[in-house]
Formats: C-alpha cells, sequence, structure tokens
C-alpha cells in the first residue's frame, strides 16, 4: 500500500473520531528515504487529549501528533516565539488523508514564506554573546574531550546564528542544514566543511552581526519587554 493509503486506514482504526488528519514529511518528498516515517497530525475534536505517539504499523515507522484545537493554536504561538516552525511546515505541507481542516495549511504556508521577521535586538546580542563565550572556551580550553565539545557546539551555533541574523527560521538536525541551503548554498557548504575547524567560521558570522560580545553585554529587559530568565553558565 501506499503511505498515504497506510496512514488513512491507521488513523480511521485509532481515531475514529478525528475531525480530519494529514501526512506530512519527507515520505511525500524526493528526500524519501528507506527508513522515512509517516509522520501524520491528527486533530481531534474540543475536550480530546493531546498527544504525541510513535509506533509501528503495516511495517512502516510512524509519529503521530496528535492535536486538539486549543493546543494546536498553543504549539503554533510557541514556535513562532520561538522561530522553529516544525508544526507550520507540517500542516504547510502535508497531503490531507480526510476531512477538512479548512485554510488551516495555506494560513502556515503563508506564515513560512513571510518568515520570522528580523531578531529582536536583546536576543541578537544573547547570541552573539553566547558564540562569543564558546569561542573564547574553545580558545583556551585544554582538556581534548571538552574541545571536541565545545568544537561541536560553536559549529551548531554558528549556523543558527547564520539563520538569525538573516531574519530565517531557525531549525535543528537535518532542517537546520536545509534552512541554511535555503538561505546561501555556497554558505551551507562552507558550514559543512568547517565541521572539524568551526572557528574561522564561527567568527565570520559574528563579524557580520557586529562582532564579537562580551564586555557590555547585560540579559536586563528593556521596560515592558517579555524575557525568559535563564541559569548561570558554570565556568572553570
Amino acid at each position: 500500500m501506499e503511505p498515504v493509503d497506510v496512514a488513512r486506514e491507521l488513523v480511521l482504526n485509532r481515531f475514529p473520531d478525528a475531525s480530519w488528519a494529514l501526512l506530512t514529511g519527507s515520505v511525500l518528498t524526493a528526500a524519501r528515504t528507506a527508513g522515512s516515517d509517516l509522520d501524520i497530525v491528527v486533530m481531534l475534536p474540543p475536550g480530546g487529549t493531546a498527544h504525541r505517539e510513535s509506533l509501528r504499523h503495516q511495517g512502516w515507522p510512524v509519529e503521530l501528533f496528535v492535536q486538539t484545537p486549543e493546543r494546536l493554536t498553543e504549539f503554533l504561538a510557541r514556535e513562532l516565539a520561538a522561530r522553529k516552525p516544525s508544526t507550520h511546515r507540517m500542516l504547510a505541507r502535508g497531503a490531507v488523508l480526510f476531512g477538512d481542516p479548512g485554510d488551516l495549511p495555506a494560513r502556515c504556508a503563508q506564515v513560512l514564506a513571510d518568515g520570522p521577521g528580523p531578531l529582536p535586538a536583546q536576543e541578537r546580542d544573547r547570541m552573539r554573546y553566547a558564540l562569543t563565550d564558546l569561542l573564547d572556551d574553545l580558545e583556551h580550553g585544554t582538556d581534548p574531550g571538552e574541545r571536541l565539545v565545545i568544537a561541536a557546539a560553536v559549529w551548531t551555533e554558528a549556523a543558527r546564528a547564520s539563520l538569525a541574523f538573516a531574519g530565517r527560521w531557525l531549525s535543528t538536525g537535518k532542517w537546520l542544514l536545509r534552512e541554511l541551503r535555503e538561505l546561501d548554498p555556497a554558505l551551507a557548504e562552507r558550514w559543512l566543511a568547517a565541521r572539524d575547524e568551526p572557528a574561522a567560521f564561527a567568527a565570520e558570522v559574528l563579524d557580520r552581526a557586529g562582532g564579537p560580545l562580551f564586555e557590555g553585554f547585560n540579559s536586563i529587559p528593556s521596560p515592558g519587554a517579555r524575557t525568559t530568565v535563564r541559569g548561570p553558565r558554570g565556568r572553570t
């Protein structure tokens, strides 16, 4: 059976009261591999129990993202605040299995196209400081194991900072590379090449954003601004 048929059968059997459902993810695209799973978004009526569940069905690995209208609204708002639109992508690029999600896929597609908007100045400074701090740790680290861990963090944070400073969506895993390639294919290739020695790439990212930031940085929000309180970062 085709992925769409398998997904539809599964949802109809497990969630007969669902309002609608859609199949999404790489299984619908040219990026599909032998290990691709069925990512399925299921909408329950109000009052249902939203949850995430992993299982196997007819040989397919399945990820179920079971939502209610209330929880989905919360998820989408949280993603926008974090500049990481995972659920928006699923909804915008899915194939409807049954029911009618209305204009939700189109609205999510528009959000993706519009982008997250300019990075707030305070968050920009926080990312500059974090990357500066990591580079300092990498430069002065002496323990080989710690240097490997720090270098991995520098490499990943440099990619995230590149996206954030460019006003693009953030992501993790394979989507981090996909977002970088969409922003600038040449930049993405240079990032990949810098995996083992990421300091120069990270320094370039910082220079484009105004340079390293340490002296003068503070996390005190401006009056009326919302902020997330973070614990102190340990240093030795």
